[in-house]
């Protein structure tokens, strides 16, 4: 259960049987309208529960809510990085940072140029994430053909694109801002760093205001995921990889594949192939198949050859490309900036798509890339 194959499959299996369901007459029609059921008959993004506002929908509560706790293990993995990782030096970071910089640049860039002056120019990060789980567990199948250095390497991307599509996420793609709970969030994130200066026993006062601080976030107008990243810097090191081993399982093989179930609930419209050739698709795919390894390949091949940075000895340039390829998987958190990014339901619908077909294309040409050419 700990091997990312394990993972990849999982991901797999839920969202063929999410699609094969929404696109199965009228009970793909209850299925799709299940997820975004709101619960007090309203259209809003809250529930008034008393005097709190919480979520009303359960696409609403998996997105805002449980995927707090998936933010929350990719925060302890980028905090754990940076404290004794591959983060941790100047000298250790450079490849993997200036990798992954490329890898979000060229994406956005060429999604920008197939769609600039259209309503479609929201979706711009979509194309700039690249998924952990999928990529390495490409890279597991392959077996001695990736060496453990180019494992490491694209752990490392991995995480760095996890905390940029974080940061994006929080600067673009936030509501109206409450600066009232924006001030509420500061001061919780105080008391946790005092909590954590201090020494104080990890334990209920802090899980108490873990979820203070989601509810303010919730409420802010910042992403609510944000604060599972936040809380996990908050936390002591010394506790990371203990709590990173309690949260691998329930996060990635109940909360990842919930998200995927609830959304991969996608009706194939009747004029999909024409709707697909729209620059928004062509826009993803493009991005995410050919800027994701141009982007990384790119940057390396300047660093290197300016003498800043070099290749581990055991990955060459040809072990590099294929890395490149498989980083364009994007899956778990393309599909959620498509759901922040747009607000009407074909639009998302043939974001999502677009994402599935890109990634795709990025995991065979990754594997057969790495299997035959390196």
């Amino acid at each position: 259960m700990h091997d990312s194959r394990a993972i990849g499959i999982t991901l797999l299996v839920c969202t063929a049987i999410s699609l094969l369901l929404s696109n199965f007459g009228n009970f793909g029609e209850w299925y799709r309208a299940f997820w975004s059921f709101h619960f007090d008959g309203t259209e809003n993004h809250f529930a008034n529960v008393g005097s709190l506002s919480l979520p009303n929908s359960p696409i609403l509560i998996i997105n805002d809510f449980l995927m707090a706790l998936f933010f929350f293990l990719a925060g302890m993995e980028i905090k754990r990085e940076i404290v004794e990782g591959q983060l941790s030096t100047f000298k250790k970071s450079l490849l993997p940072v200036v990798a992954a910089i490329g890898g979000m640049l060229i994406p956005a860039i060429l999604f920008t140029q197939f769609n600039r002056g259209t309503e479609f120019m929201r979706g711009w990060a979509i194309p700039t994430a690249t998924d952990i789980a999928f990529t390495l567990g490409v890279a597991s199948l392959l077996g001695s053909r990736v060496p453990v250095s180019l494992k490491i390497f694209l752990t490392a991307l991995a995480i760095i694109d996890d905390l940029g599509a974080i940061i994006i996420i929080a600067l673009f793609y936030g509501g109206h801002i409450q600066f009232g709970f924006i001030l509420l969030c500061a001061v919780i994130i105080f008391f946790l760093h005092l909590l954590k200066k201090y020494n104080a026993k990890f334990g209920a006062i802090q899980w108490i205001l873990g979820f203070l601080l989601w509810y303010c976030m919730f409420n802010s107008g910042i992403h609510a995921t944000v604060a599972g990243v936040v809380f996990a810097f908050m936390m002591p090191h010394t506790l990371l990889s203990k709590f990173e081993k309690k949260f691998h399982l329930p996060v990635y093989f109940i909360v990842v594949p919930i998200f995927a179930l609830a959304n991969t609930a996608i009706l194939f419209p009747a004029n999909s192939l024409q709707l697909l050739t729209g620059t928004l698709s062509w826009g993803i795919i493009i991005g995410l198949c050919i800027g994701k390894p141009l982007g990384i390949v790119g940057a390396c091949y300047y660093v290197v050859k300016k003498g800043f940075a070099e290749l581990p000895k055991d990955i060459s340039w040809n072990k590099l490309i294929g890395a490149g390829l498989l980083a364009g998987i994007g899956f778990t958190m393309s599909i959620f900036i498509s759901t922040l990014a747009f607000d009407t339901a074909i639009q998302i619908d043939i974001a999502k798509i677009s994402v599935l077909i890109a990634s795709l294309i990025a995991m065979s040409s990754g594997y057969l890339w790495l299997k035959y050419r390196s």
